[in-house]
């Protein structure tokens, strides 16, 4: 499968003629075409986003939309004057896709082409396939977890987040102590498996090893009597992140082995990545454990080999082309108080509160 047949993240749609029969700037009596709420619904809970790329008035188009109940549908619509293409590129950067990942429906030819030829990784397709699309491949992934299905509204929470951020005047501790964090740290279910699977491909930028793991490999070592797999969650007073963060812990007689820590980017600016790696620092000082860390640099990885050194490792050791890591517990600093922690696993069945 070539990146342009990929399954797509999002659908870009025209309004007229596409999601309803009928021009609005024309005063036409204007009726949502067949297939279109079916279609919007079925790839929506698949994970899959909408958005628009309409050549019309703004006001009158939504006005339009919410009446037919479809607004919520659609992030970062794209309705004016400009060239489809432009609005295109607008949709990819407002959600941080790739225009790879995006596909583009639309009645007219010139519309469709206008687009395939200023942005030819984007698929395009004509307004009379939408009663079919949910049967294509490009919108079939191959597994649905929880997250996929609750995408929009994570992404929905991340503009009242971001718009509340942007309105904050005062230091970025207080808008975190805002938030009402509340993180979970539990072993992996085996519903969890999927979404893991899809963090360790899809995570680049904060993955500490590089590595990336089948569902099969992390169900061996959710079943491991030597390891614990562990899954992060974090959800905060607008809403959830979802799953953010995955950890392989190794865990020996003396010694345990950080053989995999991740943490999705858009938490990144949360703080996250410190917390997580202080509690396991406090998980092992308390259970005698020395702690190590495996690090494989990547050409995008270095911030873990930072959040690592900012975590009280060194470098102590390599083997084959692995970067041995261990971590000072002497003095390991307290969990900000703005975070409400919850912890469930094998090593610590118990919740643990902040300090």
């Amino acid at each position: 499968m070539t990146a342009r047949d990929a399954v797509k993240k999002c659908l870009v749609w025209d309004l007229d003629n596409t999601v309803w029969d009928g021009v609005l700037l024309e005063g036409d009596r204007l009726t949502l075409r067949e297939g279109v709420a079916d279609t919007l619904r079925t790839l929506d809970r698949r994970g899959i986003l909408h958005s628009v790329a309409s050549r019309n008035d703004p006001e009158q188009a939504l006005a339009k939309l919410r009446e037919f109940g479809l607004d919520e549908y659609f992030l970062h619509p794209q309705i004016g004057w400009r060239p489809k293409s432009q609005s295109v590129r607008a949709v990819a950067g407002a959600l941080g896709i790739g225009v790879d990942a995006l596909a583009f429906v639309d009645d007219d030819p010139f519309e469709r082409g206008e687009v395939a030829f200023a942005v030819p990784e984007v698929l395009c397709l004509d307004a009379r396939e939408v009663a079919g699309l949910a049967g294509r491949p490009e919108f079939s992934p191959a597994y649905v977890t929880e997250d996929a299905g609750r995408r929009r509204q994570m992404y929905r929470a991340a503009q009242r987040r971001t718009t509340a951020e942007e309105a904050f005047d005062g230091p970025q501790e207080g808008f975190l102590a805002g938030l009402d964090m509340r993180l979970r740290v539990a072993a992996a279910r085996a519903e969890d498996l999927r979404r893991a699977e899809e963090l360790t491909v899809r995570t680049h930028q904060l993955n500490a090893t590089g590595r990336t793991y089948s569902y099969a490999e992390l169900d061996a070592f959710r079943t491991s009597d030597t390891h614990e797999l562990l899954v992060v969650e974090l959800t905060d007073r607008f809403g959830p992140y979802g799953t953010i963060g995955l950890v392989l812990l190794e865990t020996g007689a003396d010694t345990w082995t950080l053989r995999l820590l991740l943490m999705s980017c858009r938490v990144l600016s949360r703080g996250i990545g410190a917390i997580l790696v202080n509690l396991l620092r406090q998980r092992a000082r308390a259970a005698g454990r020395r702690l190590l860390a495996d690090f494989v640099r990547t050409d995008r990885n270095r911030m873990m080999y930072v959040a690592y050194r900012l975590g009280g490792f060194r470098e102590v050791g390599r083997q084959n082309g692995v970067l041995v890591l261990e971590s000072d517990l002497s003095e390991v600093p307290p969990l900000p108080g703005y975070v409400t922690l919850t912890t469930s696993s094998r090593l610590w069945p118990d919740a643990m509160p902040s300090a």
